[in-house]
């Protein structure tokens, strides 16, 4: 895959709006500034007057180069393995678009807006789905008489462990889990440097790095229990965007070295120097949100001021955004970074006792409170869908809760 400046510059923009938005996390969620930054970058490139800088402060980039960028950033997600986008436009039937702008929109991307709401509603929820996997099952805002247009993204992000994770019965001793049964999620490696820890001015975070098998990483991230859900998100990002530091497992003494990493001797069957011990949860999250009540986060103060219009650039209709949302959901399993059902056997040593001729460092990571997730495409380092989880999945054969 070629990178263009563009594209990179891109990236980092949607990165920058993730760590922006993540500071307005405070409970469960999962979001994708990803999917949100094409539309803003292409309102920009229509808008006029106030809009216009709002947009564009939002978005990074110039507004006169906004709508090449975000061609080019659905370019870079079209070519990503186990990852499918597509960006879509409804526009009511006697509406006239500037034919500028619509050019720079990717082609085939144009529909109707009839008539009939409730029909056109439907399609619209249907091509959500669709786009989706059947994961969003409607679009994330509901049509007006007064809906001149809508401008949507949808993308299905799918990836696979190459080496599974082992389902166990989890409980923790302490913090907001404790009590709890959960479906808790095991594996060994000898990757110890596949988990590190960093320094920020809040606390220390420590990021475990869970591989996909076509390119897509999830990024495990445990912060110290005073810090808020945002300040976690943002090292995640700053360790992802180079701007942090992190001392990998391999080179961390032993003890308590990180939040929830712990570093012992331990004896071993094989010689491997260092491994890797990884215990976390399985989860689902799910989250609506309305973008309107973060206009000022996403550059839409002006444009909701349904008073004038405020984007010459798109049509010579006045047009204000009435509404602005985004549904998104996260699924992080044994198998992958999706919903998954399970059979495993577990073999077990045959031969009478082992014979433990050797020792090992033992890097052990446990992510048994809440933590945040990245899921990141591993080659430009494009933040996809970030989240909080609070409440995992329970083991199914939990007792009382």
């Amino acid at each position: 895959m070629v990178i263009t400046d563009r594209a990179t510059a891109a990236v980092r923009a949607v990165n920058a709006l993730t760590a922006r938005w993540a500071a307005a996390a405070d409970r469960g969620t999962v979001f994708s500034a990803a999917g949100v930054w094409p539309l803003l970058a292409f309102l920009a490139d229509g808008a006029g007057g106030a809009a216009r800088a709002e947009l564009e402060g939002a978005v990074g980039v110039p507004a006169g180069q906004a709508a090449f960028a975000a061609r080019e950033l659905l370019g870079v997600m079209g070519s990503v393995p186990g990852l499918d986008s597509a960006l879509g436009l409804w526009t009511d039937r006697a509406m006239e678009l500037q034919e500028a702008w619509l050019s720079r929109l990717p082609a085939e991307s144009h529909g109707v807006l009839t008539t009939d709401l409730d029909a056109s509603q439907e399609a619209l929820d249907a091509w959500a789905a669709k786009r989706t996997d059947g994961l969003v099952d409607r679009m994330p805002v509901t049509l007006t008489e007064d809906a001149r247009m809508v401008l949507a993204t949808a993308f299905a992000l799918r990836t696979d462990w190459p080496r599974p994770f082992t389902e166990v019965m989890r409980r923790p001793d302490t913090g907001p889990w404790q009590g709890r049964t959960l479906l808790g999620l095991h594996r060994r490696s000898v990757r110890p440097d596949r988990v590190g820890v960093t320094s920020t001015p809040e606390g220390h975070v420590t990021a475990l790095r869970v591989p996909g098998d076509n390119g897509i990483d999830v990024h495990l991230l445990l912060g110290e229990d005073r810090m808020a859900p945002g300040q976690v998100l943002r090292a995640g990002i700053g360790v992802l965007e180079g701007t942090l530091a992190v001392t990998g497992g391999g080179r961390l003494p032993h003890g308590h070295v990180g939040p929830g990493l712990h570093v012992e001797q331990q004896p071993s069957l094989t010689p491997e120097p260092v491994t890797l011990d990884v215990t976390t949860v399985a989860f689902e999250v799910a989250a609506d949100h309305d973008l309107l009540a973060l206009h000022g986060l996403f550059g839409l103060t002006t444009a909701r001021d349904d008073r004038q219009g405020h984007f010459p650039g798109i049509s010579a209709a006045p047009l204000a955004i009435g509404a602005a949302g985004q549904s998104a959901v996260a699924e992080f399993g044994a198998l992958g970074f999706r919903a998954a059902a399970v059979a495993a056997m577990m073999p077990v040593a045959a031969g009478g006792l082992p014979q433990y001729r050797y020792e090992t460092t033992l890097v052990r990571a446990e992510f048994d409170r809440p933590f945040a997730f990245l899921a990141v495409h591993r080659e430009t380092r494009l933040v996809l869908a970030a989240g909080w989880v609070t409440d995992p999945k329970p083991h199914p054969a939990r007792g009382p809760r």
